[in-house]
């Protein structure tokens, strides 16, 4: 049976994990050390998690190609009995990108501070997975291209579908696992990062924009994608809910602060009718957006990732 493709969402929620955060205030000078004693340079534990984790996300961003990469494959090879030069059309797979420099900035931030053994295990895992696939695809997506498949009777490409049906599944598995760890961690940021903002600010512009792209990047991850299609609507509108408040909380405050944003405000709003019309889509169907939804998803994503790129600058040009 062919698989029935969804847009892939995940690496652009995961593109802009950081991309939001406001920048955190620097830390108070420490006293002088003492004479003849080395002084030793502050360090900021929020800077630290937040250059950690954009170095897993760039990788799992760019690494994203392999996943779409399968995604074509699956789109027209029955993945149990593999390809046979029968088929109707041949799409072949698609060139993945040059990764040495990602993979060794994240093999590099699993071993610095902080420690998050279950984020760093994943994505040392997901990087092995990844490098055991990778080479196969380029092979199949060369074999494809130059449609070797006519002269060899498709020998050639059976033999490394044998491979991708094993290496395959499991890249997605691991990419799952690091894509889950990597949300907690998240998670955890983003609550120190929002009480960071208060404690210095109060419940100001940046602590609106800052809480309603934490809620709406919560929306975001439960959006369906080609591994997991059928959402989970409880939890789905649970959070559309929680980001439904913020929006609110954050259009009061924009009314009682005029020009408290930069080409911002309406952004939030947008992409809460966007996907309440989404959700009531998704009702029907019973959450399986296969049933017509999912084609939103590429609006949604696209709205969001906008949203995301005027949330950086939200406060910087207000008066």
């Amino acid at each position: 049976m062919r698989t029935r493709t969804l847009t892939a969402t995940t690496w652009l929620v995961l593109t802009t994990l950081l991309a939001a955060a406001p920048a955190r205030a620097q830390a108070p000078a420490s006293a002088p050390a003492p004479a003849g004693q080395a002084s030793k340079p502050d360090v900021d534990p929020a800077q630290e998690t937040i250059r950690k984790l954009n170095a897993y996300v760039g990788l799992l961003n760019r690494t994203l190609r392999a996943q779409e990469s399968l995604s074509r494959y699956q789109s027209w090879v029955n993945m149990k009995t593999g390809p046979t030069g029968r088929e109707r059309i041949i799409y072949g797979l698609y060139g993945l990108y040059d990764v040495r420099g990602e993979i060794a900035k994240a093999e590099a931030a699993t071993a610095q501070p902080p420690a998050m053994p279950n984020l760093d295990g994943a994505m040392t895992r997901y990087i092995a997975a990844y490098q055991a696939l990778a080479p196969t695809i380029t092979e199949a997506e060369g074999y494809y291209e130059r449609q070797d498949y006519r002269a060899d009777k498709m020998e050639q490409g059976k033999a490394l579908h044998a491979k991708l049906a094993v290496a395959g599944p499991a890249f997605l598995a691991a990419r799952a696992q690091v894509d889950a760890a990597l949300r907690v961690e998240k998670e955890k940021s983003d609550a120190l990062e929002l009480a960071a903002i208060e404690a210095r600010e109060g419940r100001k512009a940046r602590w609106h924009v800052a809480n309603v792209m934490t809620e709406a990047r919560k929306v975001m991850d439960l959006l369906p994608t080609d591994a997991k299609p059928v959402v989970d609507m409880a939890a789905f509108e649970a959070a559309l809910g929680r980001y439904a408040v913020t929006v609110k909380d954050l259009d009061g405050y924009s009314a009682a602060n005029p020009n408290a944003f930069h080409v911002f405000e309406s952004r939030p709003r947008a992409l809460l009718g966007k996907l309440r019309e989404f959700d009531a889509k998704l009702a029907k169907a019973k959450g399986d957006a296969r049933r017509g939804a999912g084609r939103d998803v590429t609006w949604i994503v696209n709205d969001y990732n906008t949203m995301v790129s005027t949330a950086q600058t939200a406060t910087t040009f207000s008066r």
